[in-house]
Formats: C-alpha cells, sequence, structure tokens
C-alpha cells in the first residue's frame, strides 16, 4: 500500500477515536434521568457519573501528552483506545450506580491517554500546508459531534434496544474501538518527541489528591448536609494545590520538567485567560447538566424531545464559532469575546424569563429563541479564545500551554457539575434550573471582567494552528 493512502487511513482512525471521545462526552446528559431510574442512582452518583469523566480526562491530559512523547504517541494512543473501549464495555453492563461511577472514571483516564496524540500523530504524520486542510476536517468533526452526541443519545435511549435502555450509549463504543484498534496498529506510525522531558509522578499525585479533595465535599455535602468534615476536606484540597505550586517551582529548577510549566502565568494574558476557561466551564458544567434535568424531570419530555430541542443552541454555536474566527476577530479583537460572553448572559436571562412565564406549560419551540442565543454567544467565546489566550506566550511553549488551557476547561467543567448540587438543594427541577442560570450570568460576568486582560488584537502563529484546532473540541464538549 502507497505511503499516501496509509497517512490517510491513519488520519481517519485518529479522528474517528476523536469523534468517538466526543460524543461520548456529550452523549451521557442526556441519558442521565433513565440512568437514575434504571440504577436507582442518587443526586450525588449521577454528579460522579458526569463530573468523573471530566475529572480524570482533565488530570490526565498533559500526563497522557507526555507519556505520547516518553513512550510513542502510536502506542500510547492504541493503550488508550484499549482502556477506553473496555471501560465502554464496563459502563455498559455496570450493575449499580458505584460500577458506573468507576467505570466512568476509568473511561475519562483512558481517554486522556487517547486524545492528546491525536493532533501529536497528524503533526507528525502531515506537514505544514498539509494540516490546513487537516485541520479543517478536524473542524467538521468537531462540529458533527456536536449535532450527533445528544441525539444519538436521546435515539438509543428512547428505543430501548433489546431493553438495555441506557446501556446502548456505551455499547456502541465497542465496535468502533476494535475498529481503531486493529486499523490504528496497521497505519498509523510510531513517533517520539526528539527530546523528551521526564513525567511528574509526583506532581500528577499532587494536582489528583489537591482536586479530588475540593471536588468530593461539593458532590457529596448535599446528601450528608454539609458536614464540617467537607469543608475542612476543601481546605486540605487547596493546602495540597498550594504545595503542588511550591514542588512544580522546585522541580523546575531542578531538572527542568515539571508537569505545569508555571511561568507561563507570568504573562498577563494567559494568567487572565486561563481564568476565563476555569470560570466559563464552571459556568457550562452547571448549565448542561441542570438544563438536561429540568427538560426531562422538571418538564417530563422524553429523552428525544430534549435532545431535540438543543439543536438550535448547536447550530448557532457552530455557525457563531466559524463567523467570529474568519471575519469578526480579525476586526473587532478582544471585544468579540466580550461580546460573545454578554450574549450568551443575555440568552440566559431570556430563558429565566422564558420558564417562570410559562413555568410547566413551556414548549419547545418558545425556547428556541434564548437557546438560539445562548448558543450565538458561546461560540463567539471558545473558538476564537485559544487564540488570544496564547498570544503572548512564547512559541517553544505552546504546546504545553494549549495543553493546560484544554486541562482547565474541563476541570472548571467537573467543578461546575460537583456545584450543581448546591444549585440544587432544596429546590424543584424548574426552580433550581432558575436558580442556576443566574450562577451562570454571574459567572459570565466575571469572564466579561477577566477579558479586559486579554490583548486587544490576537494574532495566530502558525505553530499555535494545531492548539486552535484542539481547543475547538470544547464546542463539542458542551452538550
Amino acid at each position: 500500500m502507497s505511503t499516501e493512502r496509509r497517512r490517510w487511513i491513519a488520519l481517519a482512525v485518529v479522528m474517528t477515536a476523536s469523534f468517538m471521545d466526543l460524543v461520548d462526552a456529550t452523549i451521557v446528559n442526556i441519558a442521565v434521568p433513565s440512568i437514575q431510574r434504571d440504577t436507582g442512582a442518587g443526586f450525588s452518583a449521577v454528579q460522579w457519573i458526569t463530573a468523573g469523566y471530566a475529572l480524570a480526562f482533565a488530570v490526565g491530559l498533559i500526563t497522557g501528552g507526555r507519556l505520547g512523547d516518553i513512550y510513542g504517541r502510536k502506542r500510547v494512543f492504541l493503550i488508550g483506545t484499549a482502556g477506553f473501549t473496555g471501560a465502554s464495555l464496563l459502563c455498559g453492563v455496570a450493575a449499580d450506580p458505584q460500577m458506573l461511577v468507576a467505570t466512568r472514571l476509568l473511561q475519562g483516564a483512558a481517554a486522556a491517554l487517547m486524545v492528546p496524540q491525536v493532533l501529536s500523530i497528524i503533526h507528525a504524520t502531515f506537514s505544514g500546508e498539509e494540516r490546513g486542510k487537516v485541520f479543517g476536517l478536524f473542524g467538521a468533526i468537531i462540529g458533527l459531534a456536536a449535532v450527533t452526541g445528544p441525539l444519538l443519545g436521546a435515539l438509543l435511549t428512547q428505543w430501548d434496544i433489546l431493553g438495555l435502555q441506557w446501556r446502548p450509549i456505551f455499547l456502541i463504543n465497542l465496535p468502533v474501538g476494535i475498529a481503531g484498534l486493529l486499523l490504528g496498529r496497521r497505519f498509523i506510525d510510531e513517533s517520539k518527541a526528539p527530546q523528551a522531558l521526564r513525567l511528574d509522578l509526583i506532581g500528577v499525585a499532587l494536582a489528583t489528591a489537591g482536586l479530588l479533595l475540593l471536588m468530593y465535599p461539593l458532590v457529596q455535602g448535599r446528601e450528608n448536609g454539609w458536614p464540617l468534615w467537607g469543608y475542612a476536606m476543601m481546605a486540605g484540597g487547596l493546602a495540597v494545590l498550594a504545595g503542588f505550586v511550591r514542588y512544580e517551582r522546585a522541580k523546575k529548577a531542578k531538572d527542568g520538567s515539571p508537569l505545569v510549566e508555571l511561568a507561563l502565568f507570568r504573562a498577563r494574558s494567559f494568567a487572565a485567560g486561563i481564568g476565563v476557561q476555569l470560570v466559563f466551564g464552571v459556568a457550562c458544567g452547571i448549565f448542561f447538566l441542570v438544563w438536561t434535568l429540568y427538560m426531562q424531570i422538571g418538564l417530563g419530555w422524553s429523552p428525544l424531545h430534549a435532545g431535540l430541542t438543543g439543536l438550535p443552541f448547536t447550530v448557532a454555536c457552530s455557525a457563531s464559532a466559524g463567523l467570529s474566527v474568519q471575519l469578526l476577530v480579525p476586526r473587532f479583537g478582544r471585544k468579540v469575546l466580550q461580546a460573545g460572553a454578554l450574549t450568551t448572559a443575555a440568552g440566559a436571562l431570556l430563558y429565566i424569563a422564558e420558564s417562570a412565564h410559562y413555568g410547566h406549560a413551556v414548549h419547545s419551540w418558545q425556547m428556541a429563541l434564548p437557546l438560539l442565543v445562548m448558543g450565538a454567544g458561546m461560540g463567539m467565546v471558545f473558538s476564537p479564545l485559544t487564540d488570544a489566550v496564547l498570544s503572548d506566550v512564547p512559541q517553544e511553549h505552546a504546546g504545553s500551554a494549549s495543553g493546560l488551557i484544554n486541562t482547565t476547561n474541563q476541570l472548571g467543567n467537573a467543578f461546575g457539575l460537583a456545584l450543581v448540587s448546591v444549585a440544587f438543594t432544596g429546590r424543584t427541577p424548574v426552580v433550581a434550573f432558575e436558580h442556576a442560570m443566574l450562577w451562570m450570568v454571574g459567572a459570565l460576568a466575571v469572564v466579561v471582567t477577566l477579558m479586559t486582560a486579554l490583548p486587544r488584537r490576537a494574532a495566530r502563529p502558525a505553530e499555535t494552528a494545531g492548539a486552535a484546532a484542539e481547543s475547538g473540541k470544547e464546542l463539542a464538549l458542551l452538550g
């Protein structure tokens, strides 16, 4: 077989794996009520099913990328794909909520090995001119996954194939994963970083421990009456993360191979951009889970009804993302991002007004306008944000910085999902939804303020094009 054909088959394999991960990230929310009914999962278990995946994925992203540099991207990609496929099988046969939570954590960890290799393999396989076309295809895959995930989840859940209810949303990964393993082993060429750094295992342990100490009380607090030990754990988590920062500084001075390059935060735009990613991620994590519970539990809609209702958001988000990158940002700079955050807030306020006015009698078409406004606003933020954040970052650190950006967004999403219990405390799903939307508006106000520290114009160097493509995946992670 010709080298040219081998390369394009390899591209199809890694893009299919990326598609599988993106769909899996969006497919679960729509099936949450079905999972609750079938397994008897409590509210904290539901949060761990969603937030656990995001947390494991976020914590492992940087480590997964480093492992690929050290041991070979093809090897780590195949290990991650095998782990993701196996974890999907375990999710699909989970007998109780505890097993489902554990297997979702395993699935997120496996995705953290698989996903970072995608752009690295593309970079090693295609030349500079070809990469532009490849990243265009990558963007199309992102958009397709954004639409496919919620609808596929709704259809598989509502069809109740063989009486399996929600389980096919995980089992569908099996044939895709097995095909990816067989084809990837044959057609992907191995590559490594020429001078790979050593893996910072202590840094990984400290970061994971600190984040778990912060998140566990947020998820379990509601069911346990917000006990004192929960606040003590959160304080301990902050202390561990402070120790992580000190250790990373020492690690940098000792051998130059920290898990996180703290020097990046000396750039004002980068530090502010990380703050934007974190807070926006929190807001989105709160909104999308509460939105699903609002439609299916609060309003009693079917999964398919809820999935179709979200189409205006997805279409508007994808359209505005392309428009902002191609036309608006080059002309207006950071004002586009600020306008996007304000537009999202306006859509949220409009949604609150619709919910309060119509109550349980609200129809899907009455939600279309606020969803269009919110989708348009989010597309204006997520797609161009990475370029703005990377503007003042040295080119040699662009890869590390983009990995940290995506990790921060996933962490924000995980924290937002963990905070859902606070929004739901003592409230009906409809009232909780309105309450969560107000939280979202408050978070967006913080985002607009932080954006004032971003550069007025974000020039996109060629070296960051792949990072921008990677950050575009966040569009598909929203649903």
